[in-house]
């Protein structure tokens, strides 16, 4: 029978039996039940109407601004006392329509100091959120800030006024930063000790061959400033991340000659820092789809591997439209490197730094394969990867993102490297192009990053590393436990314990649930790439994803993303009832579905008959729109054998023992 013969049938018969239907419905309903269909289903889901900055279909408005903030930056590191010190001019550019009469930057160092809210919100049992104990003295040391102005030609620099507050600092200005484009430059010189592990985020693994620094969080960055919140202030204490401006970077590194740099951005004076020979090496990597070594592990300690003459050697990077950057350094560097193949036809490299301890082809050897594969699968599955390098660094970091750079763990080895890279790598959509705030939505970088690794993952080398099938049954009792937080929630106001599940794999899975049971993967796909399309390098809000993906996929999603994200609802669906039509078999049946949970979902069911007949049937989430159950008439003509729902534990049912139908003889 086909789709519209059967519609036809169902609603015609429908329409003739609605008295035993009505009777049917409105026992059953007696029944304890905690749904309600006007808490899933009711009106006015968003609080606010679009405005001439963010539009009510998801996309930046007509009048849409976001602040700028370009950098040059020129640090020196001190490889025996681990600190690292520097200078750095800041172009900071107000396209806000207010004037700003003092400016915020986040400190973020200053959460490794003894008296931070950080430290002091660790528990005795300890936490991934801080220095792990580390007695040291951590924090920047802020020496001075400076206002620079330009007159005529000549530059002025004047002390500024500033006051610092746990990892922010407020600077004020002696008059009003100017509405609409105006600019201010601003020189601070900072120093600070880097902490050996540092909230998991940086630090220093040491090896035999030398330390190796993972750098990031080094230097004073301003605070976002935009049209939801104003000022994004929220002290950094550790578990939540980052929200930053964008802007172009230009980066000096000085370190001790013996040592390899690699950073965010494009290396530009190679012929200071690398040898003829390991130049060569680079402009073959550059051309070639397989690994290129660049320094060996059996050169890592030769001085001939190394430029001689000098005791220190200065790096130069430069990075465009980024909203940050980080780096690494170290004498105990392997360094790997193969060229990445970008659909508009442009180049960008792949590149792994790890010591000897980290070296196989089931280690870290395999590092620059999954780091291309990884960036060239979501570069043609969703945009386009926008650095002209790729780096992974083997670090006491156990992972950790940044723009072009990441930071994961030295021991990673196999599916876990593959794992760790790419999840990694894959918050170069999020957060790095779809620049949404982590401080306060961790779910809409992790999560939707987590998401996208399902999808790299099934695709890499014919699936190596794809995903085992998941029990949904199982995997949604455990996620809707009552022990947990919203979705929601910023990972500040979560348990420690809590936040893997519900800042990475629940959003994950809701993201999943959406592409594969409720819009299907091409009305998804679409609208999950405009989303990053709409955003790239812009600053979007839950609301801005919401609309967005429901205004392409043209549905209203308003009960998913209640029942999912903003509440921490269970989904339990059970087969009530089996009847036969006037109690004869060839007339049909008529099957009674009922939703006992907060959250609703499409249903599916399995319904075999006496001959091995087996069907499958596909209702949409609608049938919960107004009931707590539904009662149909399946156009059967013979005895039904049992009734599943969700017989492929593909929705995260939380209680798979009323799921079953099964007649008795």
């Amino acid at each position: 029978m086909n789709k519209l013969k059967f519609l036809t049938f169902l609603f015609a018969a429908i329409s003739i039996l609605s008295p035993v239907w009505a009777q049917t419905v409105n026992q059953a309903e007696v029944s304890v039940n905690s749904y309600n269909y006007n808490d899933a289903f009711g009106p006015l889901f968003y609080t606010k109407n679009g405005n001439e900055y963010r539009s009510a279909g998801g996309q930046p408005g007509p009048k849409y601004w976001q602040n700028r903030a370009d950098y040059k930056l020129s640090v020196r590191l001190n490889d025996q006392t681990n600190e690292i010190s520097g200078t750095e001019l800041i172009t900071y550019t107000n396209n806000s329509p207010d004037k700003l009469a003092f400016i915020w930057m986040q400190l973020d160092q200053n959460l490794f100091k003894s008296d931070s809210r950080g430290t002091a919100i660790i528990p005795p049992t300890g936490s991934r959120n801080g220095a792990r104990g580390q007695k040291f003295d951590g924090g920047y040391t802020i020496k001075s800030v400076k206002l620079i102005s330009v007159e005529k030609g000549k530059t002025t620099e004047s002390a500024a006024e500033f006051l610092i507050e746990d990892t922010r600092m407020q600077i004020y200005l002696p008059s009003a930063l100017s509405a609409g484009g105006g600019q201010l430059k601003l020189k601070i010189e900072y120093s600070f000790v880097s902490p050996d592990y540092g909230s998991d985020r940086m630090g220093i693994l040491n090896t035999k061959n030398g330390k190796i620094f993972s750098v990031a969080q080094w230097y004073p960055r301003m605070c976002v400033y935009d049209d939801v919140l104003g000022w994004n202030t929220l002290p950094y204490t550790g578990p939540s991340e980052f929200y930053l401006e964008y802007g172009d970077y230009d980066i000096s590194i000085t370190v001790p000659s013996n040592h390899i740099v690699v950073s965010s951005g494009e290396l530009t004076n190679p012929q200071d820092v690398y040898t003829l020979e390991q130049q060569q090496r680079w402009k073959a990597a550059a051309q070639s789809d397989k690994t290129v070594i660049i320094r060996a592990a059996s050169e890592v300690g030769d001085p001939k591997s190394r430029p001689s003459g000098k005791q220190e050697l200065t790096w130069n990077f430069k990075l465009k439209n980024a909203r940050d950057a980080a780096w690494a350094s170290s004498a105990a560097f392997i360094i790997d490197a193969a060229r990445m193949n970008l659909p508009s036809g442009k180049k960008s490299m792949a590149i792994s730094a790890y010591p000897e301890e980290s070296d196989g082809n089931d280690a870290w050897g395999r590092s620059t394969e999954y780091t291309k594969a990884s960036n060239e699968f979501n570069s043609k599955k969703w945009l386009e990867f926008p650095y002209p390098a790729a780096t992974n660094v083997a670090s006491v970091a156990g992972g950790m993102e940044y723009p072009g750079i990441v930071f994961c763990g030295a021991r990673a080895k196999s599916a876990g490297l593959w794992g760790v890279t790419d999840h990694e790598f894959g918050h170069t959509w999020f957060p790095m192009i779809v620049g949404s705030n982590e401080r306060l939505f961790a779910w809409m970088d992790e999560g939707f990053n987590t998401f996208i690794n399902s999808l790299a993952s099934k695709d890499f080398n014919g699936g190596e590393y794809k995903p085992r099938p998941t029990d949904m049954h199982n995997l949604g009792k455990a996620i809707t436990s009552d022990a947990y937080e919203p979705v929601m929630s910023s990972p500040d106001n979560m348990k420690e314990r809590n936040i893997g599940i519900l800042a990475y794999y629940k959003p994950a899975i809701g993201l999943t649930l959406l592409r594969e049971q409720v819009l299907g993967p091409e009305r998804f796909d679409r609208a999950f790439k405009t989303y990053i399309e709409r955003w790239a390098y812009k600053h979007p809000t839950p609301d801005d994803f919401f609309r967005t993906i429901e205004n392409v996929a043209g549905e209203n999603l308003n009960w998913f993303w209640r029942g999912w994200y903003i509440n921490n609802w269970k989904l339990d669906q059970a087969v009530t009832d089996v009847k036969y039509v006037k109690n004869d078999p060839a007339q049909g049946v008529l099957i009674t579905i009922e939703n006992l949970e907060k959250m609703p979902m499409p249903v599916i069911l399995e319904i075999k008959t006496k001959s091995g007949k087996v069907s499958r049937l596909k209702l949409p989430v609608e049938v919960w729109q107004r009931n707590k159950q539904w009662t149909f008439i399946y156009p059967s003509d013979e005895e039904i054998v049992s009734v599943v729902s969700d017989p492929d534990k593909v929705l995260p049912d939380s209680n798979s023992a009323n799921n079953s139908w099964t007649s008795v003889k």
